[in-house]
């Protein structure tokens, strides 16, 4: 089957024209993405393997077991919301497939049991696709938190502890700084997170 054959399969079914497909997350990529908020998502390598076109939506799996973590839209190479965070001067690769995200489920995965995956990328029937983002449910009320990172620091002056901090979160960064967090107004139900979950983090507790 070609590429062009595939994409018109994974059409099917969609007066619009509008392709479904399921790209399968590396678990690497995956933590990445609960770590730090991308408005994209590149995968590359992509250049022999039947893939999605622009404006095809798209369901975000990762596997053992298959679970649904986000929703989204291709979009042309050149149009990235966001430079590579990584890399902001690197060119996007031949092959690289750009996904705009619509819905994110990174921290409340849903089964996906009902796709057969046949690979990286899968095209999915369009009634499939529907049954798969029914099971996300409404997106959760948005509402304004405090999020708070307090680093002790020894320094001559304010201006060498600001640029200090800095340093130490570009180099620690989600992996290893603690974050707090609270709903606005709501301090006394602060949390902290460490690697995209709830740390505890008083010693006394584990005891």
């Amino acid at each position: 089957m070609t590429t062009e054959t595939a994409h018109r399969a994974g059409a099917a079914g969609n007066a619009d024209g509008v392709g479904t497909w399921a790209v399968l997350l590396p678990a690497e990529r995956y933590e990445a993405e609960r770590l730090v908020h991308h408005d994209t998502l590149e995968l590359t390598g992509l250049t022999d393997v039947a893939r999605p076109g622009p404006g095809d939506q798209v369901a975000v799996l990762v596997d053992a077991p298959p679970r649904l973590v986000a929703l989204g839209r291709v979009s042309a190479p050149g149009q990235r919301h966001r430079e590579d965070p990584d890399d902001p001067q690197s060119p996007v690769e031949p092959g690289t497939l750009v996904v705009a995200y619509t819905r994110r489920a990174f921290d409340e995965p849903v089964p996906a049991d009902l796709l057969t995956l046949d690979g990286l990328v899968t095209a999915v029937e369009p009634a499939a696709f529907r049954a798969l983002v029914d099971r996300l449910g409404p997106p959760p009320a948005r509402r304004t938190w405090l999020v708070s990172l307090d680093l002790p620091i020894e320094a001559g002056t304010p201006a060498e502890a600001v640029r200090l901090f800095w340093s130490y979160v570009q180099e620690l960064g989600p992996r290893e700084l603690p974050a707090f967090v609270s709903p606005a107004g709501d301090e006394l139900a602060m949390q902290a997170f460490v690697l995209g979950e709830q740390a505890n983090q008083d010693p006394e507790e584990d005891d």
